[in-house]
């Protein structure tokens, strides 16, 4: 609840009159009006009497809003109401808008049958609305006697045709002269060269406070910094909003994020054009037109560093390499990353940001990560909350309590239904005592037995489907992502698998242990029936120790399992749940090998991937297959 009767009506005029004459030219040509406004550096007119108010609410038929009542008894209307708003009504203009404007019929005709009761008031308004524009540029000022608050304040509500938007609401008729103000403001902040400077008490405090909040940002105290911030940036202040949108860009929103007056400047572009660019290669189509709108005023120098890294993020090619010791660490967090150790990396990332080294005193935190190919995927909003709650460049402050990892440990989270519900197949090797960059040579041949660069599993199925010429109904050959699985494993992944052929599966188990131990899974449902099935197979020394494989409700085994992993303990009568059961396997495997899948790198990040041979053997004679071969 909010006093809108105490507020201070006089003084907050009365600057804003004085900020106004104060911005004009003294030879810019003024109306009559506006110029005994300016001689008088005041926008109002002489108080409403009581007499006048009463009358007004007689011919309106009932009582005014306070706030509204309150402005009256200091000003009988208002000049220069914001940008658009020319002469807002006093007691004598104000009246009921009854759609003289005609838009209660134009927006009812654009409502369907299915509009609710919100949509059919949003039109009414334009009947029942009070007045307040007396003349504007095609803007309309309305009170709505609908929209009452405890207090009996009514909401504003704004709307001019040619911004092609809804009604703005404004809660009570202080909350729209502020938001005026604000817009008196924002105007005059952005003049072109050679116009007077818009200077004046209001801009000297909001710029002390942007540079206070500047401090605490870096102190950690990014929420408080933030709001500071954002009320700076609706006034118009220059550094506001490039420093705001640090903020945003770290707690993972992207929308409306610019780092206006700060990207074209050659000091800060190194680390703010890699995530204006990364953001613009994600939603531009190859249109790069809206890339250039954001760069109006660069030199050239900084347009072609925006060209070249646009082409390196398209590419996946751009690596963030800060100086210093900061930029050391990032080359670790990027080594454990492409390996899939997400929450490592992070940590790596979190315990050098006090040696982080700002570009400029506008640089609130390490930025151009997020657009590494390897590195951004480690960023989420709680990450960023973390990041930007830690003490940096040169400020000192309470480091936060670090969060929790994001990779679960172990290899049960594969029974989770992904967040798409696309996973209903998977399969991977695990390899013992070997380098994931290994992997290939063991599982591969010939041209395919070389690591791709790290990229998401989408992005590799595309573009293995993109070189692929000839396509076999009998050829299993797997894209897989590669990395570490814990203390002393390696893993290979592949996470939409071809079905299952049982008859013909090949394990390669034994083929990737050839002087270690290796173990390969596969869990999934069988095509067109929907049954599920569940493989285990083990090799050492490049021969298969034990292997069971569970489908079409029997189970077919081999060598001697071990009772953790007996086939017997998980399936019973037919009658078990599919996921409990892949569970426990899981489970079971993980906890008899010491080995794990790194979840986050798997689903969200992007990972090193090659293409093994074929997991399933020749056709024998009598099978037929199909080929197809393309180009």
């Amino acid at each position: 609840m909010t006093d809108t009767t105490a507020f201070d009506w006089r003084s907050f005029l009365l600057k804003w009159s004085g900020e106004w004459a104060d911005s004009l030219p003294d030879d810019d040509p003024r109306s009559q009006d506006d110029e005994a406004a300016w001689q008088a550096r005041w926008l109002g007119f002489p108080p409403a009497s009581e007499e006048r108010i009463a009358a007004l609410e007689e011919r309106l038929g009932r009582r005014i809003p306070p706030s509204y009542r309150e402005f009256l008894k200091v000003s009988d209307g208002w000049r220069h109401a914001g940008g658009f708003v020319w002469l807002l009504a006093g007691t004598k203009d104000a009246h009921w808008h009854a759609n003289e404007s005609g838009l209660a019929d134009m927006m009812e005709e654009y409502l369907d049958e299915d509009a609710g009761p919100e949509e059919r008031r949003e039109a009414d308004l334009w009947r029942r609305g009070l007045q307040l524009d007396v003349e504007s540029d095609a803007t309309y000022v309305l009170l709505d006697p609908e929209d009452v608050d405890e207090d009996g304040e009514w909401a504003v509500y704004t709307w001019a045709s040619w911004r092609a938007e809804a009604p703005e609401r404004h809660a009570t008729f202080l909350a729209f002269m502020r938001d005026m103000h604000r817009e008196f403001h924002s105007l005059g902040a952005h003049r072109t060269e050679g116009q007077r400077e818009f200077a004046n008490d209001t801009t000297r405090e909001l710029d002390a406070r942007v540079e206070q909040a500047r401090l605490e940002a870096l102190r950690g105290g990014w929420e408080r910094a933030g709001r500071a911030l954002d009320e700076a940036k609706d006034y118009g202040r220059p550094r506001a909003a490039g420093l705001g949108d640090q903020i945003r860009r770290l707690l993972g929103e992207t929308s409306m994020v610019y780092y206006d007056g700060l990207v074209t400047d050659p000091q800060y572009a190194p680390e703010l054009l890699p995530p204006l660019v990364a953001e613009h290669a994600a939603h531009s189509y190859r249109d790069d037109s809206t890339l250039l709108f954001h760069l109006r005023g660069a030199d050239d120098d900084v347009v072609s560093l925006a060209y070249a890294t646009l082409d390196q993020v398209r590419n996946g090619t751009y690596r963030y390499a800060p100086a210093g010791p900061f930029g050391e660490a990032v080359e670790r967090a990027r080594e454990l990353a492409r390996w899939g150790d997400s929450d490592r990396a992070w940590r790596t990332l979190i315990d050098a940001l006090p040696l982080w080294e700002p570009l400029g005193p506008d640089h609130l935190a390490p930025l151009g990560w997020v657009a590494d190919p390897v590195l951004g995927p480690l960023l989420t909003p709680e990450r960023g909350r973390e990041l930007l709650s830690t003490p940096r460049g040169g400020q000192e402050g309470e480091a936060p309590r670090p969060v929790a990892g994001l990779d679960p440990g172990g290899l049960a989270w594969l029974a989770e239904a992904d967040p798409g519900n696309n996973r209903t197949s998977y399969r991977f090797v695990l390899v013992e005592g070997v380098e994931p960059e290994e992997l290939p040579a063991r599982l591969a041949d010939g041209d395919d037995a070389a690591l791709n660069e790290p990229m998401t599993l989408w992005e590799a199925r595309r573009r293995s489907l993109q070189h692929r010429q000839e396509f076999s109904s009998f050829d299993d050959r797997a894209l897989m992502a590669v990395g570490r699985a814990g203390a002393g494993w390696s893993f290979a992944f592949d996470g939409d698998p071809a079905p299952f052929a049982q008859r013909r599966f090949v394990s390669p188990a034994a083929a990737a242990g050839a002087d270690t131990r290796a173990v390969v899974v596969w869990s999934g449902l069988r095509p067109r029936h929907g049954e599920p099935f569940f493989h285990l197979s083990v090799a050492r020394g490049g021969v298969e120790q034990y292997a069971f494989t569970h489908a079409d409700g029997e189970t077919r085994r081999s060598g001697e399992i071990p009772r953790a992993l007996d086939p017997s303990r998980f399936f019973g009568d037919g009658l078990e749940d599919r996921a409990e059961v892949e569970r426990s396997l899981l489970e079971a495997v993980g906890g008899e090998f010491g080995a794990s899948l790194p979840r986050h790198a798997i689903v969200n990040g992007r990972l090193h991937t090659f293409t093994t041979r074929s997991w399933t053997r020749p056709p024998q004679d009598g099978e037929t297959y199909m080929v197809i071969r393309i180009g």
